[in-house]
């Protein structure tokens, strides 16, 4: 039985993975194509308190804001979510990746940068160690060994600009298809004084940049560009749904994070997701070699803990990126004539929608 790891891909995920298997004695090392894993990371990193909390991460040194709500634009409507108190961090995707490789190394886990992993090296990894595909949404593992393919993808384009928004607390979201198609636009910020707008579109639209143009001009937009520094710009693609299976049990090749599809469909946030199942992954192959247990464990476990959110993240996904601005806008009133703005505001659960769901219908036995 094969009792060391190969993780390929060092971002959150597969750091994550690595760090465990380390802390459970297990021998792991983790290849990267890159020289400076993570480099350059082209998102956002908006998490939620909660969910992080149950990473397990030393993440504070990669904060750069603090959120307290939403303010979502849809058509002319306007809903406001804001908490009484601090619900997600803004946080520096780079840096926290710098934070996780120096947890999984001070662990005992080996990093290995600037490597061509290709069909050769996997072949060769996995017929000599458990093999861990955390190389991302175009996972090079998946497509070597054969994993089903992920349905859709989001593609992004997003620029950090050196102004500072009147408030600093709340992300925008922009729902309007005539320059985000398939999902939104936003406004973040990213820290006081550093605003970052972007946009993600289906990929069956095209190019990302394009309608980053086009959203470039609306209202709330143009005054960030034509008054603001550009400080960094960039795409990436977000994986929108999972594979149909992430375990080959007979190979011992296992997926996580985005190469899984384990990505929330409503905002393309993967690393609570993605970072639990690292956990799980790392679980299972200890089990794995210690007790002869199944790796499907991984799957079967994750799936428990995730499965019914996912698909409440992909049914609000599928209604708010298939319906046009008029239907959307009814939508939207219906939501603020049900109260749900101070409902949101006071139980909103950014990760977990079915708690969101019994909250709210709790509420109106409770009447």
């Amino acid at each position: 039985m094969k009792s060391s790891v190969a993780v390929v891909g060092a971002g959150t995920s597969g750091l994550i993975t690595a760090k465990r298997l380390a802390e459970l004695g297990v021998g792991t090392t983790v290849y990267d194509q890159k020289k400076t894993p993570g480099f350059p990371i082209r998102a956002s990193g908006i998490l939620s308190i909660t969910g992080l909390g149950t990473l397990g991460l030393q993440y504070k040194k990669a904060m750069t804001n603090t959120l307290q709500g939403a303010r979502l634009h849809v058509g002319k409507e306007r809903i406001d979510i804001r908490a009484e108190k601090p619900v997600a961090y803004v946080l520096d995707r780079l840096k926290l990746n710098e934070l996780c490789m120096e947890e999984a190394e001070d662990a005992g886990a080996k990093v290995v940068t600037n490597t061509k992993v290709d069909g050769g090296l996997l072949d060769e990894l996995a017929s000599n160690e458990i093999l861990v595909g955390a190389d991302g949404t175009v996972s090079t593992v998946a497509r070597h060994f054969g994993f089903p393919p992920i349905g859709k993808h989001i593609l992004t384009y997003r620029a950090e600009y050196d102004y500072r928004l009147p408030e600093s607390d709340m992300v925008e979201l922009f729902f309007d298809n005539s320059f985000a198609p398939g999902f939104f636009g936003w406004i973040c910020p990213n820290s006081k004084g550093i605003a970052e707008i972007g946009i993600g579109v289906d990929s069956k639209h095209g190019n990302s940049r394009a309608w980053f143009e086009k959203f470039k001009k609306a209202p709330d937009v143009s005054e960030i560009v034509r008054s603001g520094k550009l400080i960094d710009e960039g795409a990436s693609v977000i994986p929108v749904g999972l594979r149909r299976h992430f375990v080959d049990s007979d190979r011992e090749i296992l997926l996580v994070g985005d190469a899984a599809g384990q990505v929330k469909p409503t905002t393309g946030g993967g690393i609570i997701f993605g970072g639990n199942g690292a956990r799980y992954a790392a679980g299972a192959i200890d089990s794995h070699i210690r007790h002869g247990e199944s790796l499907m464990e991984y799957e079967r476990k994750w799936r428990r803990e995730f499965a019914k959110e996912m698909k409440l993240h992909s049914f609000f996904y599928s209604l708010y990126s298939s319906l046009g601005k008029k239907k959307l806008e009814v939508v939207a009133k219906a939501v603020k004539a049900a109260g749900m703005e101070s409902f949101l505001g006071r139980y909103g659960d950014m990760d977990r929608p079915s708690v969101v769901i019994k909250r709210f219908f709790l509420r109106g036995l409770a009447k």
